[in-house]
């Protein structure tokens, strides 16, 4: 189930389902037979991933295009 991220003004983001402060955390993504790992927002203890819309649309969609060009 897809939980949805609520934003405190200063004091950053916090996991909606625990309410625990996010923490950068290294997270291996994978698409059509490529592995990576990159460092995004996650929550400590439930392990709830944040990818903001700038990442989704922006540089997965390039990384996804490269990788189709293959």
């Amino acid at each position: 189930m897809a939980h949805a991220f609520s934003k405190f003004g200063a004091e950053g983001w916090y996991c909606p389902k625990c309410n625990k402060p996010l923490e950068r955390v290294s997270v291996n993504v994978e698409y059509m037979g490529a592995s990576f790992f990159v460092e995004l927002p996650g929550c400590p203890t439930c392990g709830t991933i944040l990818v903001d819309q700038e990442l989704s649309s922006g540089k997965m969609l390039e990384v996804e295009k490269l990788l189709e060009d293959k």
